[in-house]
């Protein structure tokens, strides 16, 4: 029961995220971000936001600044739409294991194209 309800938990600041993110940031700073996950600490008071960002390194950088500097308007924002007892404090992470699959799929790909060469 209580890992049911913490998934979706996650689920549901995941999307939340997500949403503030793309409809209430105007930082010019941030660059296309997509929220692949949350995971909570397990008293709920923390949470560890995984990202996936499609730009190059420089960029990625300015746009996780973007994020560390918004946090606090991002937690507000999620006190106000989800009602749990503690607003967990947010950390944002590229998520490493999406990106390292992407280069994996690219491999693969390129590996297809040349067999049918």
């Amino acid at each position: 029961m209580q890992n049911r309800k913490k998934l979706e938990t996650e689920e549901l600041l995941r999307r939340e995220i997500s949403s503030i993110i793309l409809r209430e940031l105007n930082d010019p700073r941030l660059g296309f971000v997509t929220v692949t996950r949350v995971s909570l600490g397990g008293d709920y008071k923390t949470a560890k936001v995984y990202l996936m960002i499609k730009e190059e390194d420089a960029e990625k950088e300015k746009t996780l600044k973007a994020l560390s500097h918004a946090k606090g308007r991002i937690q507000a924002l999620i006190s106000e739409r989800i009602k749990m007892r503690n607003t967990p404090v947010l950390s944002f992470i590229e998520d490493e294991e999406v990106m390292q699959a992407l280069r994996v799929d690219k491999l693969i790909d390129e590996v297809m194209q040349e067999d049918n060469r």
